[in-house]
């Protein structure tokens, strides 16, 4: 259980961390009522806080939060002596004091502080602040509260809000380098593209023609002119015996 419940702390903190900017040293306003339960739990507030979320912390309170403990007596006496022992913030109400809950609703407000409060109103008004990291103990044990559905809904927000930049600004640069590209083609004149040879492999090769003397058509003209020879016809004897006796 102690392995989970360290994996949880850790789990919530880096959301923290990494939407919200906290770093270590971490500052936590701790007010009188978590400083009475520690007390009825028989806890030291500093090393315990440490050992949960295993960081390096900052005790802070403010002179309201002390004035408030005072004024309510003996009841909260050993809580305002715990209280006392913390660095005390300015808060911006010196000569003017508040409630602690007001205090510290307006301290939440200025920078990325972790409440530890165990005031159920107060941690209901937190968790509607985005970014506000709340810490309340269970009997004995330190619980840092899960992010808020404010402070989900924020982040959600503007990680959407990131994306649509980024396509944006792509979509920016790639309409850019259609236009320059567009203009390099417009301004480089267009090579005109040589007519080439046919293949000589794929072309019929040509007869070459003969070249006859002169002389040569002269002779041959000369043998067309000349009288064609007559065929002697072999008569038979009875033949001839018949032409001569007519």
């Amino acid at each position: 259980m102690k392995i989970n419940r360290l994996k949880k702390s850790h789990k919530n903190l880096s959301f923290y961390i990494q939407n919200f900017q906290y770093r270590e040293p971490f500052q936590v306003i701790v007010d009188a009522t978590f400083c009475q339960a520690a007390l009825q739990n028989k806890i030291v507030v500093d090393e315990q806080l440490k050992r949960y979320l295993q960081s390096e912390l900052k005790l802070l309170t403010t002179q309201c939060i002390i004035l408030e403990a005072e004024s309510l007596g003996p009841i909260l006496q050993g809580a305002t002596s715990i209280v006392k022992k913390f660095y005390v913030h300015k808060c911006g109400h010196e000569g003017k004091p508040v409630s602690g809950a007001e205090c510290i609703k307006h301290m939440s407000k200025q920078s990325r502080y972790i409440i530890a409060t165990q005031d159920r109103n107060l941690q209901y008004a937190l968790r509607k602040v985005p970014g506000r990291a709340l810490l309340y103990l269970h009997r004995a044990t330190p619980v840092l509260d899960p992010p808020s559905d404010a402070s989900k809904k924020l982040v959600k927000n503007t990680q959407q809000k990131s994306v649509t930049k980024n396509v944006e600004r792509s979509l920016e640069q790639v309409k850019k380098a259609i236009e320059i590209a567009s203009k390099q083609s417009e301004e480089t004149p267009k090579i005109k593209r040589k007519t080439k040879n046919p293949n000589p492999l794929s072309c019929k090769k040509k007869k070459t023609k003969v070249i006859e003397h002169p002389q040569k058509k002269i002779d041959d003209k000369s043998k067309s002119i000349e009288k064609p020879k007559r065929k002697r016809v072999k008569l038979a004897k009875h033949v001839k015996l018949a032409i001569v006796n007519k």
